[in-house]
């Protein structure tokens, strides 16, 4: 006893150290990681503050050389206004006029050797042009009293006063201007008119030009009242004025000289875009000069940074991740080798256990269907020779468990789209009618039943059973979430789809049945999964959580999809999208005891690898009056039909052993037979659908003698069509002969 303590404890304290060094090297492996992120991103934050600190000394030097430009331009205008008012001094308004051509050559001299200037304007007080250095003579109806520099400098002397961007009233001016005017005085200190000087905008933008060379730079000139005097890049339109609420009118107003601030898309004064901006007043004057730098041109340099740091920061991380892993993956190789034989017998297991779960999918229907087809047989046979009260009842619910049993299967596979459908062409114009009827058995007196038909014929190619099960799923649904009564509406119509519905890209001419209630409602968290399998909100043992797995499955394999909406406490909609057919309504047919039909004997062959399934065949064939031969595969079956003739229906699964299956089989029997009837069944088959297409009749295990009786009577007419275009082909074929 004591020595199994001890190995138990060397046991755990092997394992414990394992663990620990496993452990140990996992949190190195996440600290390679964890680590050079935390500095990348420490790295990034410092790269970050460090292009935004450049970017602001940029911008204070930017300001710095906008501020000297500027003052060296607006200076140069003032003392334009000295030498202008020499010019003039002594001369009234009538001299000056009368020295118009010798005072326009001067002036236009002062004009051209200042690039920055457009024009140089005398103003009478009475607001009328005296002189200008702009060729041409000045129209006498001209009056320039409106003017803002006019009228301010005749309230008072405001010395050198900056307007807002104007377009010329003179034609031979050229682009749009800014006026800088300086008062004139008579020699009693009176108003006596306005030297107005007006500047090119262009000027400053071919200097801010030179100096913009970072991406996303911008610089203006604004003056006080937020008017823009000047920009780069240059706007399209130059009569642009900052609102109150930018950053730079707020800064006058908290009368701020010079400061930085950050704009965001939706505060962006200037052009919209996000920018860090710097701002400076110039001294003596009502102006201010702005200089900014994108946000994004700031983030692509900063992102140019952190690309080096990634192209050697990246591969080194790589590398120490990798060796570690590699460490890791060999520690713990060593550390499982006296464990390796018995994982590779848990994975085999798991192998075998995924294997058979596939399989088990793909046969589970096939197979269940083989064995409710026994016992419904079974119960079908027992029924002839029992008399007793009670033994009947007990066939009765093996009887009514096999139905059940049956109706699960089939809504299984009308989930996965596997189910053999059966489509006609039917008018929901006059079906949806005649369903009122066999919904109203399923639900309760205090549910008001709406149907809204479409006003005319609305064709849609479904299968009839599996859409009158669609809606009879939908409204059982709508009965219990409306516990204490409620509305169910029932509406079809034509639309045409360009989109989307739901998660199906459906486009083309459809039918929108949408069925609706005003019950509880589903909540959002469970909408998602409401079409799923076996889910279900509901009590035990009150739903089985497919009927609306079925409603999905039906939609979606007849080419159409399903869409749910629902709102808590007011209802649920769903709606079927059915694609819309334009062929003829199918004739409905009569069931073979009204259409009176006799059933042919003759000889069937029992095509079927299941002896169970095959003795349920066969008394079923022999009520019929059959003669019975049967085979264990098709290919036996085949053969059997060539050595003996004497063979008039084929009765086949379509899921066969071997190589050739039922589908194959009937081909077979169809091209070189074609006098004998070939019937096909089967409980799940992905062939089933296109036995159909090909024009076989299918008969849906399980089943009793009546179905049988009328699948037989389906496929006797079908051959009997084909056999009569057949016989026309070849009656056509000598004529042809004969013309020719």
């Amino acid at each position: 006893m004591p020595e199994f303590g001890s190995g138990a404890g060397n046991g755990l304290a092997m394992s414990s150290a394992r663990e620990s060094a496993i452990r140990l090297l996992q949190w190195i492996m996440i600290a390679s990681v964890v680590l050079p992120a935390a500095l990348f991103a420490y790295a990034s934050w410092i790269s970050y503050r460090e292009i935004h600190d450049v970017a602001d000394e940029r911008i204070l030097r930017s300001l710095d050389v906008m501020q000297e430009q500027a003052l060296k331009v607006l200076q140069t205008v003032d003392r334009t206004f000295a030498e202008v008012n020499e010019i003039v001094r002594g001369l009234s308004d009538d001299d000056i006029r009368v020295e118009g051509p010798r005072l326009r050559e001067r002036l236009a001299s002062i004009v051209a050797t200042m690039p920055q200037l457009d024009a140089i304007l005398l103003v009478g007080r009475d607001g009328r042009p005296l002189a200008t250095s702009v060729a041409g003579a000045i129209p006498p109806d001209v009056n320039l009293g409106d003017r803002d520099y006019f009228q301010i400098q005749r309230e008072r002397d405001a010395g050198t006063y900056v307007s807002d961007m104007r377009t010329p009233r003179l034609a031979s001016a050229v682009g749009d201007f800014f006026d800088l005017s300086h008062r004139r005085q008579s020699s009693d200190g009176s108003f006596n008119g306005v030297i107005a000087v007006a500047v090119r905008p262009s000027y400053f933008e071919e200097f801010y030009t030179l100096i913009g060379k970072t991406p996303g730079s911008l610089y203006a000139l604004v003056r006080v009242d937020g008017a823009v005097l000047a920009r780069y890049p240059v706007p399209s339109n130059r009569a642009r004025r900052l609102s109150p609420e930018s950053g730079l009118r707020q800064a006058i107003v908290r009368g701020l000289d010079r400061g930085l601030y950050t704009i965001g898309a939706d505060a962006s004064e200037i052009d919209g875009v996000p920018r860090r901006i710097g701002f400076r007043k110039l001294p003596g004057f009502p102006v201010y000069a702005l200089a900014g730098i994108s946000n994004a041109a700031l983030q692509q340099e900063w992102l140019a940074s952190m690309k080096t740091n990634l192209i050697f920061g990246v591969p080194a991380t790589l590398l120490i991740l990798s060796v570690l892993w590699l460490t890791l993956r060999r520690t713990r190789r060593f550390y499982e080798e006296a464990d390796r034989a018995e994982a590779a017998e848990g994975a085999l297991r798991q192998a075998q256990r995924l294997e058979a779960i596939g399989q088990l999918t793909g046969g589970v229907a096939h197979d269940f269907n083989n064995l409710l087809m026994i016992v419904s047989g079974s119960v079908h046979r027992l029924r002839r020779g029992i008399d007793d009260e009670k033994q009947v009842r007990l066939l009765d619910a093996i009887d009514n468990a096999t139905q059940r049993g049956e109706s699960l299967t089939r809504q299984l596979l009308a989930f996965s789209r596997r189910q053999t459908l059966q489509p006609s062409v039917i008018d929901l114009a006059a079906q949806l009618p005649e369903l009122k009827d066999m919904l109203a058995r399923s639900l309760r007196g205090d549910i008001e039943i709406r149907l809204v038909p479409p006003r005319r014929p609305c064709l849609v190619k479904v299968d009839p059973s599996e859409f009158e099960l669609a809606l009879l799923n939908l409204a059982v649904n709508a009965r219990d979430a409306m516990p204490t009564g409620g509305t169910l509406t029932i509406a079809a119509k034509p639309i045409l789809l360009r989109g989307k519905a739901g998660e199906e890209g459906l486009s083309g001419d459809f039918v929108a049945v949408r069925v609706a209630d005003t019950g509880t409602g589903i909540a959002p968290e469970v909408l998602p999964r409401v079409f799923e399998p076996y889910f279900t909100t509901k009590e035990i043992g009150k739903g089985t959580g497919l009927g609306l797995s079925q409603v999905y499955g039906f939609a979606r394999q007849s080419g159409g999809a399903t869409i749910i909406t629902s709102t808590v406490k007011r209802g649920t909609a769903i709606t079927l999208f059915l694609p819309r057919s334009f062929e003829q309504p199918a004739e409905p047919r009569e069931p073979a005891a009204a259409s009176g039909a006799i059933m042919p004997a003759g000889t069937v062959l029992l095509v079927e690898d299941n002896v169970e399934v095959v003795e349920v065949a066969r008394g079923y064939f022999a009520d019929l009056n059959f003669r019975i031969k049967e085979a264990a595969s098709a290919q036996d079956g085949l053969d059997l039909i060539e050595r003996d003739r004497d063979v008039d229906v084929v009765f086949s699964d379509i899921l066969m052993p071997g190589g050739l299956n039922g589908l194959e089989l009937a081909k077979l029997v169809r091209r070189r037979f074609p006098r004998v009837v070939v019937l096909l069944t089967t409980g799940y088959s992905s062939s089933a659908q296109q036995a159909v297409r090909e024009g076989f009749e299918v008969l849906q295990k399980p089943y009793d003698l009546a179905a049988l009786e009328r699948a037989l009577l389906a496929a006797h007419k079908a051959a009997a069509q084909t056999a009569g275009r057949a016989g026309r082909a070849a009656g056509q074929a000598p004529q042809r002969a004969a013309a020719v």
